[in-house]
């Protein structure tokens, strides 16, 4: 829901990329999961591949919900951005089109 503010509001993001450097903000969603049922944000590296965002942080993140299976995460569909990707795992979050705050999305 979007908020209207009734007088001029002229102060910048506290989340604004410029911010972040060479990191950037990105929301992470197992979709349909009931254990998370919520994106979650990270700070990562624009330079991170996105393999490693998938081996080193998520299979570990994820592994809270007892019915998880890291290896499940090899066979998962993805979207960015609400767009259906088959993620290039040596690319980096940025070649695959992960950009500040992006809404990183899988279903397994």
């Amino acid at each position: 829901m979007a908020v209207t503010a009734t007088y001029d509001y002229d102060w910048p993001s506290r989340s604004r990329a410029e911010l972040y450097g060479d990191d950037q903000l990105v929301h992470v969603w197992w979709r349909g999961n009931p254990y998370f049922v919520s994106a979650q944000t990270f700070r990562f590296p624009k330079a991170m591949p996105f393999g490693a965002l998938v081996n080193d942080v998520l299979k570990g993140f994820f592994a809270a919900d007892p019915d998880f299976v890291p290896e499940s995460l090899d066979s998962a569909t993805w979207r960015i951005d609400h767009q259906d990707v088959t993620p290039d795992l040596g690319a980096s979050l940025v070649d695959n089109g992960v950009g500040h705050k992006s809404l990183v999305e899988f279903s397994i």
